[in-house]
């Protein structure tokens, strides 16, 4: 079961055990999930019941206190079952780690238990209709009156936007500030405030179970207290937190691609054509050879990248890097998987077709790939 050398006993455990609930509670109703086009609920509170929901939570706060190297077991694990399983993976290891780094005490007390019960389901709210990765450009607004700041905009494209009823907003405090960047904030919005609506569900290429929405704010009055961290520092705070976004998309899009060459192994060697198997062909060979290879750099690249996160040093180059060349090769072996499939392949009760059209997409969230390649010329001084 180990997969990287610092797993540990304790590791493994926890491992197997997630494995045998989500063979339990998740793999046999997932086609129902992606037909209904949402994850129950239901499915939330006993992954919390288990312990399967923020286990780095610190136990004052009624998580494990567990490092992160738990999150990426949570991670791989349901990446194995689907794609779609992927607001877990938002509510884990991005929206809730802003809580813990930059909530006050008191806010930590009002919103971490509930994370951790799965009560509270989170959400951010970043990407506007008119701005993706230009954060700084945000049009979304926050003005101060008294003890509220009123907000106003829209934004969109935000996973767990149906089930979440917590959702950190990317807002600008200071439109007139210099540069751009210094007057975006983070505020907090909770479900049920005046003011705040979600709107249809999405209807994507792929990612079917996964509720993507979006979200309006229209004179929506919010607490002063709801401000997370300070006022204006809402952009270091969230370029602060994408390196581990970033990370856990690497490790998400690893996943999907070893799971995409185990169903092809299975397919290849039982699949008969012209008498004999479909594995037996030379250019059947050299294609699974080249995958495995790509799949096996990948791991080795991400086992290295976890441990340097894990000790708190800075990756940003490399796991811009290994954003990037991860989701653009298991893209392109999605596309052979499916080839070495044959018709089948196209057919939706195949595992290899839905996992083709959830793909492409990690290319684009958590920044694009233009932007990594952006990020990596920058800071290799071009």
């Amino acid at each position: 079961m180990t997969r990287y050398r610092f797993e540990t006993e304790e590791h493994e455990m926890f491992r197997e055990s997630l494995r045998k609930f989500l063979q339990k509670e998740a793999t046999p109703f997932y086609d129902t999930w992606e037909k209904n086009r949402i994850i129950p609920i239901a499915f939330w509170k006993s992954l919390a019941e288990m312990g399967f929901l923020c286990p780095q939570v610190e136990e004052k706060y009624g998580g494990l206190g567990l490092d992160f190297t738990f999150n990426v077991i949570i991670s791989e694990e349901l990446e194995r079952v689907g794609t779609s399983l992927v607001g877990v993976g938002l509510h884990n290891d991005i929206v809730v780690p802003y809580i813990e780094s930059f909530a006050s005490q008191e806010q930590k007390k009002r919103w971490l238990p509930n994370c951790v019960t799965g009560d509270t389901i989170t959400a951010i709210a970043m990407t506007e209709p008119g701005t993706g990765s230009d954060l700084a450009n945000i049009q979304t607004t926050a003005t101060r009156e008294g003890d509220y700041y009123v907000l106003n905009g829209q934004k969109t494209f935000i996973t767990n936007g149906i089930n979440g009823n917590l959702f950190v907003v990317a807002v600008k405090t200071n439109p007139q500030a210099e540069p751009k960047h210094r007057g975006v904030s983070l505020i907090v919005v909770e479900d049920g405030i005046p003011g705040f609506t979600k709107g249809r569900k999405l209807d994507k290429v792929g990612l079917h179970a996964q509720d993507t929405a979006e979200l309006y704010f229209e004179d929506c009055r919010v607490p002063v207290s709801n401000l997370l961290g300070e006022e204006g520092r809402g952009f270091s705070y969230l370029m602060e937190k994408l390196q581990q976004e970033r990370l856990v998309v690497a490790i998400s899009t690893q996943i999907a691609a070893e799971d995409m060459l185990e169903t092809t192994l299975e397919y290849i060697k039982s699949r008969k054509a012209f008498g004999k198997s479909i594995s037996s062909f030379q250019n059947t060979q050299f294609k699974i050879a080249e995958i495995a290879t790509k799949i096996e750099l990948g791991k080795t690249f991400l086992e290295s990248l976890i441990e340097d996160h894990i000790a708190g040093k800075d990756i940003v180059t490399k796991v811009s890097m290994a954003k990037y060349w991860l989701t653009e090769s298991t893209r392109q072996i999605s596309s052979e998987c499916m080839q070495l499939h044959g018709g089948y392949g196209y057919m939706e009760e195949y595992k290899i077709a839905r996992r083709y059209r959830d793909i492409p997409v990690a290319s684009i969230y958590a920044g694009t790939n233009e932007i990594m390649k952006v990020i990596i010329a920058k800071n290799l001084g071009l």
